[in-house]
């Protein structure tokens, strides 16, 4: 009977008797015996019965269709068990530092059980982010959860990883991604990513950012892949299908979560979670372009709603967005995790909430799924509670919402697997491959921007060199990253590698006059300009696109010693560079390269490396010029009684250490009625004297349409390789859905009419054609 005895009277005086001899009791004390031994094992039968029926829950047997799992799950569960599931955790308050005893979440941090406790009870736990956790800290932690709550709920480990993992290997940053125009390098570099993030037990990454950057004051231009909805659409697809690979139930996939959704990068001023100013036709046109086929096609599982509001309704609230679009239309069926604080926004910010309790609700009920520290766990659980008692969050919702995250923590195989094997993350962090993979990253996105004179490719037998610029012994890995992480290989490191018998000086230009007197000094001069993380990233927003502090001072006085110069820019986001346009020889943008930069760097001023990045952000003049995008409206005009109106430079554009000629362009359109695809081909011919890469961009204008459309879009690209004087055919495919428009009478359609193109490497391709379209 055991301590279950002490339940009742009966059982009390039966217990008495366990010491008695059995020839000593009397009749009575025998039924009463009898009668309590019943009584244990018919509970014991009870609760073994019960112990099977768990153990052959619906939700337990992996075997069982994911969403018969959530529903069965979804029917056992308390309000209070299920609104737990909304809510993400910062894990590191679980951890302590052994040396310190200071809340930590380094590798040698111990786990606290009675932290634990006091953080997440014994109700579950929905996410947990800000821990970084080693495989061991991740499986203690993931342990603790699933033995303390009644249903055994597994915990999400939710963590960044923008370009690249904790102290994993350093990517380079987005921008510098888009710059290659490969979209099987942003694939391989989300694998990679996803495997050294799942080997330590975390399960989605807050990666990748898909907003438009059509905002070039705005901080966050580093985390995007450009100003073009098509490119950001086939590059975000790419990371998508690279991060989740076949199945989220691997040992080196994650959950993607497209972000910030959506027109997060057209802010008000430039500013970071300001308003946004579009319709509906340019949302669906323009901003949701760059997201659909990573929901679309890619099937993410998880995305982000926004700070910001468009047209007075913050993206936290919007029922269009976040339901009929993301769900109806696009058929998402992961959750939603609001950015960090933007259902707080709607109380104390937008003021569309009169308290936190009505921002909670309003936020689930609109269609997110999880609060990110937004308000504390006990205002927001209760919060949801109470609406749901009070009727003003349905059940309907709150139901859509637990069963959206249960649904990611199936797919992801935690409730079968939740540990993860800690032999697995030494094979995978930082390994060879993945160091590789980010310097193949770095070189291919190193984009020449000006070369007058062939001055690029310097000589390795040059004498003397001088470095100079803040950004030349410093590698600049941009936002979301440790700047102590990696190899950290700056340009000055990447020079003396690379041509050791040269004399090398270096001045970070501080004090102007002595910078100099080392150009003076020296052959030719590398100034290494531009930004750093705390002017750049999240937060970081400009009021003017110039080089900070003193650079333009020191760029202007070292160029007029008269030494050639190369200007190399590490930056997050375009800069109006118009002196140096105009007076500095060769100019090369490397933007944010990652741990392997300075060696690209080095390899592509020196010639191992021939430049083929391409912008994927206009260049503009001036910030009066903005907002400034290469698919404007027609009706957009660049007249300024002050300034030409022209960018600096254009979308697409970058130069190569060879020349490449285009021929031969036709268009192949579909028979009337078909829906098949236009076929355009172009003969592409490396016409210089090394091999290398172009970029082939195809641009299409409907001449006439409906509604007005861009002057002109990028439809297709392709990157290729090419031998001196080889020619290549490149084929692009247009779906005839590409060409469709967003019509008056609210509706997609592909309009009949004649439709002109251009090839080129860049926006301002000039070779042409034409053709008809009768869908």
């Amino acid at each position: 009977m055991g301590d279950r005895c002490a339940q009742s009277k009966e059982l009390d005086k039966a217990c008495s008797l366990r010491t008695a001899r059995p020839s000593g009791l009397p009749m009575v004390d025998l039924a009463i015996l009898l009668t309590v031994c019943t009584v244990c094992l018919t509970w014991a039968a009870t609760a073994i019965a019960q112990q099977a029926a768990d153990a052959a829950a619906p939700y337990k047997q992996s075997e069982v269709p994911i969403e018969k799992r959530v529903d069965d799950l979804l029917h056992r569960m308390t309000l209070e068990e299920k609104v737990r599931q909304l809510d993400l955790y910062s894990g590191a308050g679980a951890l302590v530092d052994k040396h310190t005893d200071d809340t930590h979440a380094a590798s040698d941090a111990v786990f606290l059980p009675d932290r634990a406790e006091s953080l997440w009870g014994n109700l579950g736990v929905g996410g947990i982010h800000d821990l970084n956790p080693t495989p061991e800290q991740a499986n203690t932690i993931q342990k603790w959860v699933i033995a303390h709550n009644r249903l055994g709920i597994p915990a999400l480990f939710i963590e960044e990883a923008l370009h690249g993992f904790d102290t994993g290997t350093v990517f380079p940053a987005p921008i510098n991604l888009s710059a290659t125009w490969k979209p099987q390098i942003a694939q391989q570099t989300a694998a990679a990513i996803a495997a050294e993030a799942r080997a330590t037990g975390v399960g989605m990454i807050l990666a990748p950012v898909l907003d438009l950057a059509r905002e070039p004051r705005w901080g966050r231009i580093e985390e995007d892949f450009g100003e073009d909805p098509y490119l950001t659409g086939q590059l975000g697809l790419a990371y998508v299908l690279g991060a989740q690979g076949e199945s989220l139930n691997a040992d080196n996939t994650v959950v993607a979560e497209p972000k910030h959704f959506a027109g997060h990068g057209s802010p008000e001023g430039g500013t970071n979670t300001s308003p946004v100013h579009i319709g509906e036709r340019e949302l669906r046109t323009v901003m949701l372009k760059s997201f659909e086929p990573a929901f679309r096609e890619g099937h993410a599982m998880a995305t982000m709603a926004a700070y910001h509001e468009i047209d007075g309704i913050p993206i936290t609230a919007d029922p269009f967005l976040l339901k009929k679009i993301l769900r109806e239309e696009w058929g998402f069926q992961g959750f939603v995790l609001s950015d960090l604080g933007a259902i707080r926004r709607l109380y104390d910010v937008h003021r569309v909430a009169a308290t936190p309790k009505d921002a909670s609700c309003m936020a689930i009920k609109s269609g997110v799924d999880m609060q990110f520290y937004d308000f504390d766990h006990d205002v927001f659980q209760k919060a949801l509670i109470d609406c749901a008692h009070d009727g003003s969050l349905p059940q309907a919702d709150l139901d859509r919402a637990v069963g959206s995250v249960l649904r990611v923590k199936f797919a992801l195989g935690l409730f079968d697997r939740p540990f993860v094997d800690p032999a697995l993350n030494p094979r995978v962090h930082r390994s060879p491959q993945h160091l590789a993979l980010s310097l193949q990253s770095a070189r291919e996105s190193m984009t020449l921007l000006k070369n007058d004179g062939h001055l690029l490719p310097l000589s390795k037998s040059v004498r003397s060199i001088a470095v100079i610029g803040p950004n030349g012994n410093i590698a600049r890995y941009g936002d979301y990253e440790r700047e102590t992480n990696g190899a950290h290989i700056s340009l000055l490191d990447g020079v003396r590698t690379l041509v050791p018998q040269a004399t090398i000086t270096f001045d970070a230009g501080m004090e102007i006059p002595a910078a100099v007197a080392k150009a003076k000094d020296a052959d030719v001069v590398i100034l290494g300009l531009g930004e750093w993380q705390g002017i750049s990233g999240e937060g970081f927003d400009r009021s003017t696109l110039d080089l900070p502090g003193n650079q333009e001072q020191l760029l202007e006085a070292v160029v007029a010693t008269g030494k050639p110069v190369v200007l190399v820019l590490e930056n997050g986001r375009p800069l109006t560079i118009g002196w140096a346009k105009q007076h500095v020889p060769a100019i090369l943008e490397a933007w944010y390269p990652g741990e392997f930069g300075g060696q690209a760097i080095a390899e592509t001023v020196f010639g191992d490396n021939n430049p083929g990045g391409r912008l994927t952000i206009t260049f503009p003049g001036s910030v009066g010029q903005l907002p400034m995008f290469y698919n404007s409206d027609p009706s957009r005009t660049y007249k300024y009684v002050d300034n030409d109106g022209k960018p600096l430079f254009p979308f697409g554009f970058g130069l190569s250490y060879t020349t490449f000629g285009y021929d031969h362009f036709s268009v192949q359109p579909p028979d009337a009625g078909s829906r098949d695809e236009v076929k355009v081909t172009v003969d592409i011919t490396n016409s210089g004297d090394r091999e290398g890469d172009e970029v082939a961009q195809l641009y299409v204008r409907e001449d006439v349409s409906s509604v007005e459309t861009p002057s002109r879009s990028l439809k297709g690209f392709s990157r290729i390789h090419l031998k001196p004087q080889e020619t290549r055919t490149v084929v692009f495919r247009i779906p005839q859905d590409q060409l469709a428009v967003w019509n008056t009478e609210g509706r997609w359609v592909v309009e009949p009419g004649r439709y002109t193109l251009w090839v080129g490497g860049s926006s301002l391709a000039s070779l042409t054609t034409s053709f008809l379209l009768n869908p």
